[in-house]
C-alpha cells in the first residue's frame, strides 16, 4: 500500500454488540494515541453517533456510512482505510463484497470469520489477487481461531528451540472455560448448516484440510466420540469450535511450507473432569445443539459487562514428536471468550497488521503466519492473554 491513506483503521459493524466492544476497547486502550487515525462505520449514522458519545469517543473520530448490499459504499470505505476490521456476519452471508474492496483497494482487513466452505471460497477466488494489490485478509482473529493458532505456533518454535525437532502430533485440549459463545457464532453455524444441504460444501467441511487447497496431511482424529484420557485423569469431549480452529492450524502449516511436517496430527477437545460425573458432563457436552436451536443467542445480543469481565479460558496443547519426546504449554485469556477476549483480539490483529507485521506480503492469511510472534507480544502486553510452557 504505498498511497497514503485518510484512516489507519476503520471498525465496520461498530453499531452491533461486537462491533460496539471492540471500539470500547480502541477508545480505552489507545484513545489518547493521537497516531491512531481510526473511524467507526456501518449502515447506520445515527446508532454509529450513539456508540460514539455513549462510549465517550472524541467527536473527532468519524461516523462513515456503508453497507454489504452497496458495493460502491464499500469500496469507496476500503480506499480511505489501511485496515478494516469487520465484525458484519455470518461472513457467507454478507462478507464477500467487503473481501472483494478490500483486496481491490490493497487495504488489509481482518475479521471473526469461522465458516470454513466460505473461507476456502474467498481462498480459491482472491487469492491471487491480494497477492497483486498487496491486502493482507486475515480470517478468524478472535476466540476461534487465535488462542488455538497461535498456541500450536508457541509450542511448535519452542519445541524448535528446546528439541530440535517439530512435534507431530498435537493435542488441544480445553481445560477450563467460562463464558459464552456469541450470537454471531450461533448465527454463523446456524447458516453453514443450512448451506450444508450442497454435497460440495458438505464435503469441504468434513475435510481437515480444507483450507490446504492442493494438499492432503494424514488421517486426523474423529471429533464425534468422547474419551476417557489416562495421562490427564479426565473425561473429554467434542470441542465445539475444532471444527475451524484445526483447519485454521493445517492451514497454517500449509503456508508456512510445513514445518510442523506434512505428516502433522492435530486435534481438540474440552476436558470435563474425572469419573462418573465428568463422564456424563462430557455425554451432555457431546449431545449440546443450544447453538444451533431456537435458545441460541442472536447477533447484537451478549452478556453485560460483569459477565464478560468475570469470564476466562485455560487451554492445553500436549506435544509429541516422531521418536517420543513430549512438550507442553498453554494459553490463557482473563475474559469472557466469545466477546470480551474476542473484541480484544481482533482489534489487536488489525494494529499488529498496522504497526508491527508490515513486511507480510499480500494474501489471505492465517494469524500465525501473518502476525507470529509479534501478536502474541501484541495479546500479551494488551489484550489479558498469557503464553507459557507447562513441561
Amino acid at each position: 500500500m504505498s498511497e497514503a491513506r485518510e484512516f489507519d483503521l476503520i471498525v465496520f459493524g461498530a453499531s452491533g454488540f461486537t462491533g460496539r466492544l471492540v471500539a470500547e476497547y480502541l477508545q480505552q486502550r489507545y484513545g489518547t494515541d493521537g497516531g491512531l487515525r481510526w473511524a467507526l462505520a456501518g449502515r447506520n449514522e445515527s446508532k454509529l453517533e450513539q456508540v460514539r458519545d455513549e462510549l465517550g469517543i472524541d467527536p473527532g473520530v468519524a461516523i462513515l456510512k456503508a453497507d454489504v448490499t452497496d458495493a460502491d459504499s464499500l469500496r469507496a470505505l476500503a480506499r480511505r482505510a489501511r485496515v478494516v476490521l469487520t465484525t458484519v456476519g455470518p461472513y457467507q452471508l454478507y462478507g464477500e463484497p467487503l473481501v472483494a474492496a478490500c483486496v481491490g483497494a490493497g487495504t488489509d482487513y481482518v475479521d471473526l470469520c469461522g465458516e470454513v466452505a466460505w473461507m476456502r471460497r474467498m481462498v480459491d477466488k482472491y487469492q491471487e489477487q491480494a497477492q497483486d494489490s498487496g491486502a493482507r485478509i486475515v480470517f478468524s482473529c478472535g476466540f476461534d481461531s487465535i488462542p488455538f493458532d497461535l498456541g500450536v505456533w508457541f509450542l511448535q518454535e519452542q519445541a524448535r528451540a528446546r528439541l530440535g525437532a517439530p512435534l507431530s502430533r498435537i493435542k488441544g485440549r480445553v481445560r477450563r472455560m467460562k463464558g459464552t459463545f456469541s450470537g454471531g457464532t450461533a448465527a454463523s453455524l446456524q447458516a453453514t448448516l443450512a448451506a450444508a444441504r450442497d454435497a460440495e460444501v458438505r464435503k469441504l467441511l468434513v475435510n481437515p484440510f480444507a483450507l490446504t487447497p492442493g494438499f492432503e496431511g494424514p488421517m486426523q482424529p474423529p471429533a464425534a466420540e468422547i474419551e476417557y484420557d489416562q495421562a490427564l485423569g479426565s473425561w473429554a469431549a467434542p470441542f465445539i469450535m475444532a471444527a475451524i480452529n484445526t483447519r485454521n492450524v493445517h492451514r497454517s502449516n500449509f503456508l508456512l511450507g510445513h514445518p510442523y511436517g506434512e505428516d502433522f496430527v492435530y486435534d481438540e477437545m474440552i476436558l470435563t473432569g474425572p469419573g462418573d460425573k465428568g463422564e456424563a458432563t462430557a455425554q451432555a457436552v457431546a449431545n449440546d445443539r443450544s447453538l444451533t436451536g431456537d435458545k441460541a443467542p442472536k447477533p447484537g445480543e451478549g452478556p453485560g459487562k460483569e459477565e464478560r469481565e468475570n469470564g476466562f479460558y485455560d487451554v492445553l496443547f500436549l506435544g509429541e514428536t516422531a521418536d517420543g519426546r513430549t512438550l507442553s504449554a498453554s494459553v490463557s485469556g482473563d475474559k469472557d471468550p466469545g466477546y470480551g477476549s474476542t473484541s480484544r483480539m481482533i482489534t489487536e490483529s488489525a494494529l499488529c497488521l498496522l504497526r508491527d507485521a508490515t513486511d507480510t506480503p499480500g494474501g489471505i492469511w492465517t494469524t500465525a503466519p501473518a502476525m507470529g510472534d509479534k501478536l502474541i507480544q501484541r495479546l500479551e502486553q494488551n489484550a489479558g492473554l498469557r503464553f507459557a510452557l507447562e513441561h
